[in-house]
């Protein structure tokens, strides 16, 4: 009898090979496999429980987002004494940054284990977040806030979180121009404006403006990301006068 039906018994061969990669990463064998199991279902896969409720990772991405704050929240206060409130939540969300924790889920490989009916290859970037937070919500319901705690620190924290590096870490530069803007009383606006291109993908192009000024342009696939870009330029344009005040 192989390692997988003495764990399973009755179990299938594909149950096996969910529990093996899940202890792989975990570090720990799982004992509520349908927890992981449900934290790797896409909505499109339109699966539902004995009682008719669908059931897909969303409830336990939103378990495990509170859970990673609450983890990160605890390491920052007793790690940085001195740090205000203002502090703390900025570090924070530079640790637990979408576009961080979708990294994470890309080096642990977990769009592996994605169960749905869309092709892989179609998903955006934030699905490798989205299933890390619904993997440590599935490990907080199977083991409890230590298991939860000692996977964060081990996957999270140690590896990545060091402190002076973050404070020089920016997270949103259109955030930096708007505090400096309000700062210096100077008025700016963000004006998406006609676009020329003849990219297959619709873009977006957005000129900011500070005191009547245009200080960037750029272009981007959504108006969000064409801020950002320009708001980017802007900074580094503007770098000597931003550090001055």
């Amino acid at each position: 009898m192989g390692f997988s039906s003495k764990i399973f018994g009755s179990h299938s061969k594909k149950d096996g090979d969910f529990f093996i990669g899940m202890t792989k990463i975990l570090g720990f064998k799982p004992k509520k496999l349908d927890c992981y199991q449900k934290a790797f279902l896409h909505r499109s896969a339109n699966e539902k429980d004995e009682d008719g409720i669908p059931m897909n990772y969303e409830r336990l991405e939103f378990l495990g987002d509170s859970m990673l704050g609450t983890i990160i929240s605890r390491h920052l206060f007793i790690e940085v004494p001195e740090g205000d409130e203002g502090y703390l939540t900025k570090m924070r969300s530079k640790i637990v940054s979408r576009k961080h924790l979708n990294q994470l889920g890309k080096d642990l490989g977990l769009i592996d284990f994605v169960k749905s009916r869309i092709p892989k290859s179609n998903f955006g970037d934030n699905i490798h977040g989205n299933v890390f937070e619904a993997l440590v919500g599935a490990i907080y319901m199977d083991r409890g806030y230590n298991y939860c705690q000692k996977f964060i620190h081990e996957k999270v924290i140690a590896p990545y979180v060091d402190i002076e590096q973050l404070e020089g870490k920016v997270i949103s530069y259109k955030s930096l121009i708007i505090e400096w803007c309000q700062k210096q009383k100077k008025s700016f606006d963000y004006e998406v404006y006609d676009d020329t291109g003849k990219d297959a993908l619709k873009h977006f192009a957005v000129k900011l403006t500070i005191e009547d000024q245009i200080v960037a342009k750029a272009r981007a696939t959504s108006k969000k990301k064409a801020e950002e870009k320009a708001s980017k330029r802007a900074y580094y344009a503007l770098q000597d006068k931003m550090g001055k005040s």
